[in-house]
């Protein structure tokens, strides 16, 4: 195999008569003359001018859409428009044929829903392409970010037997047969000692209540991991399998949280913006053209570029949740029954609620804290009002909830009465209370889904298309 030149690199030095080989696949192949190439080096293709007098006619016959080809011919500088040089093709060798006739892709406008049916070939796609080089820079900006600011990397466990949500919403691990029925021990309780564990246990929800442990013992921890949530959700907003991020802080009270939320997702736009520019314009431009037959309503506010912009350039504003009910309440929307939804103290707020919050408001994302203790988990510290915890939620446009946090509640008795509060058995927790009793201290953290951050930095409508093999209800393949 002859040593190749990335496209890359030959885009990027504009190089003149010098011999390379090339190794990509065709993006099209135009009059039996010029194919387009690209190699995943990067977004950006290569012509390559053929003489189709100096090639076998049957090997060019073969060259078809998606089809791998090796090239080897000269740079020379491109007398035509959008490209700066391109190879005269000397020999090309076909590494690997796409029969057109039975190939699942072809060289038009797929969509979406057709393309996670061919999640094989979907990463070929110019859109799929580029989402998934942003996914890399994205979670390569996570590790950098912290990283650089002395934090610990975490690797917390993907099968646990406490629910970090008290939701119940959990896959089930077991090495027993289906049907299973486990028989009564002495004590009266279920008796699991013939499963793998000797005991329940299930795919993690989160990895906070044990990145918790290493923030009281090492500072500063995050973790960056998957996640599982057996909820039966068919929205544009929810994966059965997603990575989160979770960072995890000792000696953070909840400003301390909002302020590094803040700091991090608008570092992470930055990042992007300055390692991603051509995935990004693009992308922007794909956004427009689909809005282009949307009726005005039904397009978002801003382009991606200038919602990304929109982001890093503004200052969260930040609210009371008791805050955010009394503006909806006396704005027009709800007084005009625009809002599906009901506003009232106690509810959580909607997607619609936190849209209008950010884009109609205040124009600016919005961090809203201290929520009603009812619908929070049992582990956010209890506010002095004994109504309200201190968690905070980061709303972006577009989007709704990008991040949930909250400051730890770090007292043992109020932690214990908690547990009992959500009726969770405190046999299961005794780890978890024992960081209360012995050298506790204020703490502080949140959870970022790293699909929803990527699906908002790429503008794509659906979550299930910023992962490589989504995992919804119904759906396991490949």
């Amino acid at each position: 195999m002859p040593r190749r030149t990335e496209i890359a690199s030959i885009l990027e030095q504009a190089p003149r008569d010098q011999q390379v080989t090339v190794m990509g696949w065709v993006r099209a192949f135009r009059s039996n003359r010029f194919i387009a190439l690209y190699d995943g080096s990067t977004m950006k293709q290569l012509q390559v001018v053929v003489d189709y007098e100096k090639l076998d006619e049957s090997l060019l016959k073969r060259i078809h859409f998606h089809a791998c080809v090796a090239v080897t011919g000269k740079v020379i500088a491109s007398i035509g428009s959008g490209q700066a040089v391109e190879v005269l093709a000397e020999s090309i060798e076909i590494l690997g044929e796409a029969d057109p006739e039975s190939y699942v892709l072809q060289p038009k406008a797929q969509t979406m829903e057709y393309l996670r049916q061919q999640a094989h070939f979907r990463m070929r796609t110019n859109v799929m392409n580029a989402v998934f080089r942003v996914r890399h820079a994205v979670a390569f900006a996570v590790h950098k970010y912290f990283n650089d600011r002395g934090y610990f990397y975490m690797h917390t466990p993907i099968i646990t037997g406490s629910d970090a949500e008290g939701a119940g919403e959990m896959f089930r691990v077991t090495t027993l047969p289906p049907g299973f029925t486990p028989p009564k021990g002495e004590d009266g309780h279920d008796d699991w000692s013939a499963d793998f564990f000797q005991r329940p246990t299930n795919l993690t929800v989160s990895g906070q209540l044990q990145a918790e442990i290493g923030a009281l013992a090492l500072g500063k921890v995050y973790t960056f991991g998957p996640t599982f949530r057996a909820e039966n959700s068919n929205t544009s907003r929810h994966l059965a399998e997603f990575w989160m991020i979770e960072p995890e802080i000792a000696f953070f009270d909840i400003h301390d949280d909002m302020d590094l939320a803040e700091d991090f997702v608008q570092y992470l736009i930055r990042y992007t913006l300055e390692h991603c520019s051509d995935e990004l314009e693009f992308l922007d431009q794909r956004l427009a053209e689909l809005e282009k037959n949307m009726k005005k309503e039904e397009r978002r506010p801003m382009g991606l570029l200038e919602t990304l912009r929109f982001v890093i350039d503004n200052k969260f504003e930040r609210v009371t949740y008791t805050e955010a009910v009394e503006l909806l309440r006396s704005s027009k929307a709800y007084k005009k029954g625009k809002f599906t939804y009901p506003v009232e103290w106690g509810k959580d707020l909607q997607a619609e609620h936190e849209r209008w919050l950010v884009e109609q408001h205040f124009q600016k994302p919005v961090i809203v804290r201290n929520y009603p203790k009812e619908i929070k988990a049992f582990y956010m510290r209890l506010n002095e009002d004994n109504k309200t915890v201190a968690a905070m939620d980061v709303l972006f446009p577009g989007i709704g909830e990008v991040i949930g946090g909250s400051q730890r509640e770090e007292r043992y008795d109020v932690l214990l009465q908690r547990v009992r509060d959500f009726k969770i058995a405190e046999e299961e927790l005794w780890w978890y209370l024992d960081l209360r009793r012995f050298g506790g201290a204020p703490h502080a953290g949140f959870g970022l889904g790293f699909e929803r951050m990527v699906q908002f930095i790429t503008g794509m409508n659906n979550i299930r298309d910023v992962i490589p093999f989504p995992r919804t209800p119904g759906n396991a393949h490949f």
